[in-house]
């Protein structure tokens, strides 16, 4: 299917169940952003901060820009003037940037705080422990230009449906009680992001409310081997 019937299925699929869509752009040519655009999409994911900034230059401004990748906090100052959400937020030193620039650009950032739930050593996140520690941390209570709107989350990559449910699960659990502990009267405290093209399904069915979905979109990347001459 194409670029655009993708989107329009997608849409068809989520919308009525209150699940926002992030397609994930990186890699991908404006072309195909635009034809994903035309069909109705306006949230996009870039993993690289130059890629975001690049795009965002280039294309509709009325476009939702999110970050899903790790972010350096010098890099923070490039998107802080642009950004629609920040999936990635793994530290309180980055929080405290993006705070400095969102000062700085007179903004309120929303930010996810990216928890780690996968099996594997090379994923980014806060522990349990870590994430609640930072929300009771004095200097994060002091942020006024960060808004906190809920947590992210990347699963084991594994075919082992089991194990992925329960990284989703142990997620939504962990979002619940966040809500319930620290944001009980704050409404926009709403966003549990977790879910891509191979396990979205997984996560909606955990409470997933809004997934990052590339290849579901745009297709798989095709690699191409050249002969040595």
């Amino acid at each position: 299917m194409s670029i655009a019937k993708n989107i329009t299925e997608l849409q068809k699929e989520l919308n009525p169940i209150g699940v926002s869509l992030v397609a994930i752009s990186k890699t991908k040519p404006n072309e195909d952003i635009m034809e994903a655009y035309d069909a109705g999409q306006r949230i996009f994911g870039e993993n690289q901060v130059q890629d975001l900034v690049a795009k965002y230059e280039s294309l509709p401004k009325d476009i939702e820009w999110h970050l899903v990748g790790h972010l350096q906090t010098n890099k923070v100052k490039y998107i802080a003037p642009f950004v629609s959400l920040i999936h990635s937020v793994d530290s309180m030193k980055v929080l405290a940037e993006i705070n400095k620039h969102a000062l700085k650009n007179n903004r309120t950032i929303d930010c996810l705080l990216q928890i780690f739930i996968a099996d594997e050593d090379t994923k980014f996140g806060l522990d349990h422990a870590e994430a609640i520690e930072l929300l009771r941390d004095e200097e994060f209570q002091a942020l006024k230009n960060i808004r906190i709107r809920g947590l992210m989350g990347i699963a084991s990559n594994t075919e082992n449906e089991k194990i992925v449910k329960e990284e989703f699960y142990e997620l939504k659990m962990l979002f619940d009680g966040i809500k319930t502990t620290y944001f009980r009267k704050v409404d926009s405290f709403d966003i549990l992001s977790m879910g891509m093209s191979s396990d979205y399904k997984i996560a909606i069915e955990q409470g997933s409310n809004m997934v990052r979905l590339g290849s579901t979109i745009f297709g798989k990347r095709v690699i191409k081997h050249f002969k040595a001459k």
